[in-house]
């Protein structure tokens, strides 16, 4: 695999509902610089603005669209030296840009940009429903599958 950048960053990657964003912030607690996951940052932004979550999944390729926008943008921005764990890497669009029904080659490009340092992906854990999470069981599980796959094409 030829990556644009080597990075010190650590990914945090897993199914809906495998503890990401616990230890994200378990890890900013302790001093660790971090980045938020940035699908949770966007639907929470549009439910702030009155949408409703079905309202916000239904509009799937246009939200996968930007987070892989945000995303990119954020991790452009990084130093590529500082040690930073994030709550999920450019490889997770691929998936949910798959799952959107989307070509998932943009989002595989920006994946090229950029190697880090480790990718974690956690366990499913038993799903816990929230104000941003809509996933069912069998989706979780699709979910996690894609991701194993896609990290691992990518040589993690």
């Amino acid at each position: 695999m030829n990556f644009k950048y080597t990075t010190n960053w650590c990914i945090v990657t897993g199914a809906p509902s495998s503890g990401k964003t616990s230890v994200i912030n378990e890890l900013a607690r302790r001093g660790h610089k971090t980045e938020n996951e940035v699908a949770r940052e966007l639907i929470e932004l549009g439910l702030s603005k009155g949408k409703s979550l079905e309202d916000i999944r239904r509009e799937a390729a246009t939200l996968q669209r930007g987070i892989l926008e945000v995303a990119l943008a954020r991790e452009m921005a990084l130093d590529p030296n500082d040690l930073v764990f994030m709550d999920r890497g450019l490889p997770d669009s691929i998936v949910y840009f798959k799952l959107a029904g989307l070509d998932g080659l943009e989002a595989r490009a920006s994946s090229m940009l950029f190697r880090y340092r480790a990718v974690f992906i956690f366990d499913r854990l038993p799903l816990e429903k929230d104000a941003v999470r809509s996933e069912d069981d069998p989706l979780a599980e699709k979910i996690d599958r894609m991701l194993e796959e896609e990290y691992s094409s990518l040589g993690y």
